[in-house]
């Protein structure tokens, strides 16, 4: 199973979360997320899990990658 990937690095709060949620529409299957902050961390993992997704967070140096899957 193919997911997207998504660089949600930089962008504050809700827009990672809307950009994730448009990915997930177009691929209901998963995505996968990177994100610099944990703000938006928790806002994607709260979207995915509310949504019906397993979450996995893993760390990548400084950044956060989410992969939501069905």
């Amino acid at each position: 199973m193919k997911l997207n990937f998504i660089d949600a690095r930089g962008r504050s709060c809700p827009e990672p979360v809307l950009i994730t949620k448009k990915a997930v529409e177009s691929n209901p299957s998963g995505v996968q997320v990177l994100v610099d902050n944990t703000a938006a961390c928790d806002n994607i993992k709260r979207y995915g899990v509310n949504s019906g997704f397993k979450v996995e967070v893993s760390e990548q140096g400084e950044d956060i990658v989410l992969t939501l899957k069905k």
